[in-house]
């Protein structure tokens, strides 16, 4: 039997077509008009919001927001502290890329990377900053990129027509809430009530911090509404995109400044107007978006949604408008220096896991710092562990680190157990290890050059430029430092091998190897004593502390003093850490770091060498003035 065929006229085939065509350019149509956009910024919070599924959280704004639009599940800064992540905001290149991942370095900018401000004004938008800059940046005027800056700008004072960009940036939920307790009797959230994660022991002042933070949190929440509601008395929700997040996680010990999900995942909400229904990223708003982003992918998006086309340069992805890209399969995280303690590590995010390398794993989690130690909480931890009231998961902070860690943060959100080492996962591990070390690669990452020799290598030359420059191998010092970390005797040769490199930052990773190996480095004595002498000030620190454990002590004080009057800032608060490290405080190294001091006043720049030196007298107890120094900090 033969089929039966419709004839249809051409003409009716034609107009068939043409009004699909027509439906589907009306469809995807894009408005002629640029949309406004509107940035709303918190300090140092995680996603502890209801909307969230915290249930302890008290935040309705926010909630109401995310019911409006669309809340993103895997949202994440790629620092876990302020300044390195406002670094890869603002250029949309990773603050690690471009020599700024130290936390508040004073590196110039290279003048290929340019700010999301600098395009939206190209475009055409009327840009304005209340009032938060702190991009780490030195050599840079933080307000000339903006039309205002100020405690005054708004964007109810933009030119009659021109389209608005504008950021209101709150500290409410920011560290520093912590530093002044709020009693009991005036908290709103009960301490006795908080879920306290597995790490945190249950000391009345770490469930009284947890309780203050909520507070500070449903306050900032307060803060969020008016800003909404101040849009709307101006009649611009219809053609105005509300961004909402927060700039790191945070912030209790343990979160902030660290590459686990607590200092780095991030509450994300946007709302589109249906009148950029074309943006929207899934089909109806209301609904949670699973993709991964992360704040290097902000300054693509922007310009994908300004109809700018995104130079290759950038190093994120857009993940709204005509320029979206597939979704990835992975976001990247970065820790280096925190104000004056050195550390680094990298993480990989996917969907389920988290991959963190630690290139310092020699060093404990809990490090003093000055200002975290301001919180009453992290004392009280502090002073738990010290008279063995902690539990293993609970001592793990104060204790070094695995080179490599692995969670599972499906099944472990806290992550608290490591996978590394669990062969069911051995697939897991060796796909997000080569993950990290390709994405290292790939931005020319400039961390693993330890932060003085940079300084002294590239001089006034942006960081950024010198890493592209051709002066530097850095897969070269990327796999020393891979394999100097990994603490394996049978390295041994190679790490002595990397002693005699041209290479500094390759001696350095040498020095670090033969450290981490401990008393089995004892065949290498000889090499690291000639490595005192070297020229950069990093390899003689790194090579000092290692002879220290190998009971050259006296070389190694002597070595310590010598970089304690290096002219290079960086340089001497590196000595300062494996000073305190080591516990050494003999009268030559006191009366060392009090000459330091005496110099270092019109030496310091950002004055964390000063303040390492401070902590020092303060552990020594001694007092200042008895050695003729003062701390003006």
């Amino acid at each position: 039997m033969k089929s039966k065929i419709l004839k249809v006229s051409p003409v009716l085939v034609i107009l068939i077509i043409l009004i699909a065509v027509l439906f589907q350019r009306n469809k995807n149509k894009i408005p002629e008009e640029l949309p406004n956009i509107l940035w709303l910024t918190s300090e140092d919070n995680s996603p502890l919001l209801g909307c969230y599924g915290d249930e302890f959280a008290t935040t309705p704004n926010l909630d109401k927001l995310a019911s409006e639009g669309f809340l993103y599940t895997h949202a994440y800064a790629n620092a876990p502290v302020c300044a390195p992540t406002r670094n890869t905001i603002l250029t949309g290149v990773y603050a690690c890329s471009g020599g700024n991942e130290n936390m508040r370095s004073f590196y110039a900018k290279s003048d290929i990377v340019k700010t999301y401000p600098g395009y939206l004004r190209e475009a055409g938008y009327y840009c304005t900053n209340n009032v938060k800059t702190d991009y780490n940046l030195g050599n840079f005027d933080d307000k000339s990129i903006w039309d205002d800056c100020s405690n005054k700008a708004h964007y109810k004072n933009r030119p009659e027509g021109k389209p608005f960009f504008a950021v209101f940036n709150t500290t409410i939920s920011h560290e520093s809430c912590l530093h002044k307790s709020i009693p009991n009797e005036d908290l709103r959230h009960n301490p006795e009530e908080v879920s306290l994660p597995p790490y945190h022991p249950a000391t009345p002042e770490m469930k009284h911090d947890w309780a203050q933070y909520y507070d500070k949190v449903e306050d900032m929440d307060s803060w969020v509404g008016e800003k909404l509601k101040e849009l709307e008395d101006a009649g611009l929700l219809e053609n105005t995109i509300v961004f909402y997040y927060g700039d790191h996680g945070g912030v209790l010990a343990r979160s902030k400044r660290y590459v686990y999900e607590t200092g780095t995942r991030v509450p994300f909400i946007i709302r589109i107007p249906k009148k950029y229904k074309y943006l929207f990223p899934e089909k109806k708003a209301g609904v949670k978006v699973t993709r991964l982003i992360s704040f290097v992918d902000l300054v693509p998006t922007l310009l994908s949604i300004a109809g700018i086309q995104i130079p290759e340069y950038l190093q994120g992805n857009a993940f709204l408008g005509n320029q979206k890209t597939p979704d990835p399969e992975y976001a990247y995280m970065f820790r280096g220096r925190m104000d004056e303690r050195f550390d680094m590590s990298r993480a990989v995010r996917d969907q389920r896991f988290r991959y963190i390398r630690n290139y310092m794993p020699y060093r404990i989690y809990g490090q003093h710092l000055e200002y975290l130690w301001k919180a009453p909480s992290i004392v009280s931890w502090e002073k738990a562990f010290l008279n063995s009231e902690c539990n293993e998961i609970q001592s793990a902070f104060w204790k070094t680190k695995s080179v490599e860690k692995l969670y599972d943060t499906e099944n472990d959100p806290w992550e608290v157990n490591n996978l590394a080492d669990d062969l069911n996962y051995i697939e897991v591990l060796e796909r997000m290890r080569a993950a990290n070390k390709d994405w290292v690669s790939d931005i020319y990452d400039a961390g693993f050059i330890p932060e003085a020799d940079r300084v002294d290598r590239a001089g006034e030359m942006p960081v950024y430029d010198y890493m592209r420059s051709g002066s530097v191998n850095s897969n070269e010092i990327i796999n020393a430092a891979e394999i100097a970390t990994l603490g394996e005797i049978s390295n041994l040769e190679t790490l002595l091998e990397f002693l005699k490199s041209n290479e500094s930052a390759v001696r350095y990773w040498g020095a670090t190897g033969l450290l981490i190996l401990g008393n089995q480095a004892e065949p290498a004595i000889n090499e690291l004593k000639a490595a005192t002498f070297d020229k950069s000030a990093n390899v003689v620190a790194v090579a000092a502390e290692a002879l220290y454990n190998l009971g050259e002590k006296e070389t190694a004080k002597k070595a310590l003093l010598s970089v304690l009057k290096n002219p290079n800032e960086m340089a001497r608060c590196h000595a300062l850490n494996v000073i305190d490290c080591l516990g050494e405080k003999s009268p030559e190294i006191v009366d060392g770091v009090a000459e330091m001091v005496k110099k270092a006043e019109k030496l310091s720049r950002e004055q964390y060498d000063l303040r390492g030196a401070k902590w020092l007298f303060e552990k020594w107890n001694l007092d200042p003035a008895k050695y003729q120094i003062e701390f003006n900090l």
